[in-house]
């Protein structure tokens, strides 16, 4: 089927590009800029540029010092592989439905990555090296990506576009390191974010994190220390961001300031100055995103940006107006399923969840095995020990949340209800609505129906077209995740809807329900035989909380053993919450998943129960 597997050669469409920039790809090398990205990993703006005090990062103050910084810049997601996919192809990954974390998922040959439109402009591209990009066919996209590539293996006179990317600060290094007892900031020094808990577990990895951002700020200095000795400072544009919101929990994985946004600092020289929007060490108000990125380095080098890139480009020769707002999104993350919407401006985010019945707080195999801190934040929760505000983390969530930055940078109060904030609640869920048709996004269906929806086609070009029915499908999941009873007769109606992403988004709004649901029992038992195994796993758990656990585990194994891999893990994902919510027993759960085998992510929610005690 074309999700798995088609992904055409486009080496007659570069060629075919090249011929069209001609004019471009002859230019002198000296008439346009290099451009240089250095990137870390897993990092807000823990900066002392951006007036973090625990900051030790002299590189990049000094870096900001001679560039501007950007006071609201953002990932479109807050993963790795979704913001990158975002970057790679100048849209957002949720349009082409590249948004679940380390999917492959084919796109339409016509849209190429990023890089390879510079190429056949003349420019040199490397990357070194990391990549995690959403899409199958990776071949061809730069002239070297490995931990070796380097600017310096280009044509004598070629202009570059290199990346260099630092892994210090990804999650994996936020816990110290057996036998580490000294840290640069002491742990009882730090200062914690009011949504964590007090132990010193949480402390120390804080601790070690800033050791880590200074470490990382090390590697960013080489690399600005390379460039000068190699004398090509003069002629070359340093980019440097983060590729999303910090490493410890509430950072990575949530749709917050503190998963999503990123310090975004960029140096001009002289020779490319006019490109400035302001002096050097001034601070930048202008709302971006990863989307713009590509846009914006294309209209730096005088490259024609392609007519379906979604960005905007805010530096260069094709500088537009500023942006009023960026649209956020995050859908699968690892083995757990949420989906969620945003719209952030200047002053505010409207957040939009579409799966409230899920907490924020998942269990995500990787954070618990590296993170010493998230395990010990759950077990503060289990045992009662957390207030309010840090346990909304592990709690199911409001279908919609609005948060004033300025006298809220953590966002814990939610203003949806203020009276005085309702004309500006008005605006940006108008906003969010219109971002999601706008892009045809894709993230409204289940993973698991993309390849029968595509067929032939790419998942995106279905999407596109009539077949996709945005609108109702929309409206129906913004009534379910309203968790309204007043919305139950739409839902029910949903439920027998011709589409079956429709009847997923009424089964879902059934299923966030729970008990206040009853009357719907008929309309999900019917489900229970659905055509599509997506619809059948959100009839059976909504069942369930209905009092037919028996009818659900009998429909949820079936999907387990027999459906496709995302299928199966939707399945899986609705066990584990009946397993946790006391419908069912542990050895149910086990025994609905054991004779397959499953391969990542579906193998995590299995090893995960074996390893409960009961």
């Amino acid at each position: 089927m074309i999700y798995f597997s088609m992904q055409t050669s486009a080496t007659l469409l570069v060629s075919l590009l090249a011929l069209c920039i001609t004019g471009e790809s002859t230019a002198a090398a000296d008439d346009r800029p290099n451009i240089l990205w250095l990137t870390s990993e897993d990092n807000s703006p823990y900066l002392g540029c951006y007036g973090d005090t625990f900051a030790q990062t002299p590189h990049l103050d000094r870096l900001a010092s001679e560039g501007v910084r950007y006071r609201h810049a953002f990932a479109n997601a807050p993963v790795c592989s979704a913001a990158r996919s975002t970057l790679i192809t100048g849209m957002h990954a949720s349009s082409l439905g590249v948004h679940n974390h380390r999917s492959r998922v084919a796109i339409p040959a016509r849209f190429q990555p990023y890089p390879k439109y510079l190429r056949a402009a003349g420019y040199y591209c490397t990357n070194n090296s990391k990549t995690d990009y959403n899409i199958p066919d990776q071949s061809g996209i730069w002239d070297e990506s490995s931990r070796k590539a380097h600017y310096r293996n280009r044509k004598p006179g070629q202009p570059f576009f290199a990346i260099f990317n630092s892994t210090t600060s990804h999650e994996s290094q936020v816990a110290p390191k057996p036998g580490k007892t000294t840290f640069r900031i002491s742990p009882d020094q730090i200062v914690l974010p009011p949504y964590h808990p007090d132990t010193p577990e949480i402390r120390r990895d804080w601790a070690n994190y800033y050791d880590q951002m200074t470490l990382m700020d090390a590697e960013i200095g080489h690399w600005l220390e390379e460039l000068e000795r190699e004398q090509l400072a003069d002629n070359t544009i340093v980019f440097y961001y983060g590729d999303h919101g910090g490493a410890l929990p509430r950072g990575k994985r949530n749709i917050h300031d503190s998963g999503t946004r990123v310090p975004l600092i960029i140096r001009f020289p002289e020779k490319w100055a006019r490109y400035a929007p302001a002096s050097a060490g001034s601070w930048v108000n202008d709302l971006v995103s990863f989307v713009d990125l590509p846009a914006t380095v294309f209209s730096l080098c005088g490259v024609t940006i392609p007519a379906h890139f979604e960005g905007h480009p805010f530096l260069g020769a094709a500088r537009v107006k500023p942006r009023e707002h960026v649209y956020l999104f995050r859908g699968r993350m690892d083995e757990r399923y949420d989906t969620v919407r945003a719209i952030r401006d200047a002053e505010f985010r409207y957040i939009r969840n579409y799966s409230p019945h899920r907490p924020w707080g998942q269990h995500y195999t990787y954070p618990f095995r590296v993170q010493p801190s998230m395990v010990s934040w759950h077990a503060e929760f289990q045992a009662g020990r957390c207030n309010a505000l840090q346990s909304q983390y592990w709690q199911t969530k409001p279908g919609a949340e609005l948060y004033r930055l300025a006298d809220d940078p953590h966002e814990l109060r939610n203003r949806l209800d203020d009276v005085e904030f309702s004309g500006r609640q008005d605006r940006l869920r108008h906003a969010l609505r219109q971002e999601i048709l706008a892009t045809r996004d894709i993230g409204f269906i289940p993973e698991g129906m993309f390849p029968r929806l595509a067929d032939t086609r790419t998942i995106y070009d279905y999407a596109q077209s009539d077949a996709y029915p945005l609108e109702r499908i929309l409206d129906i999941a913004d009534k379910a995740s309203d968790a309204q009873a007043a919305n139950l007769p739409e839902l029910i109606k949903a439920l027998d809807d011709p589409h079956p992403v429709v009847r997923y988004w009424g089964g879902t709004g059934c299923l966030i329900l729970r008990k206040s649901a009853a009357p719907a029992s008929a309309a999900l038992q019917a489900r229970l035989h659905d055509d599509w195994p997506d619809v059948r796993v959100v009839a059976a758990e909504a069942l369930a909380w209905l009092g037919d656990a028996p009818a659900a585990l009998h429909v949820l194994t079936e999907v387990i053993q027999t459906g496709n891999p995302h299928e199966a893990l939707a399945a899986q994902n609705a066990i584990d919450f009946l397993r946790e919510a006391g419908h069912i027993s542990l050895e149910e759960a086990r025994d609905s998943m054991s004779g397959r085998t499953f391969s990542e992510p579906a193998d995590r929610i299995p090893n995960y129960l074996l390893n409960l005690s009961e």
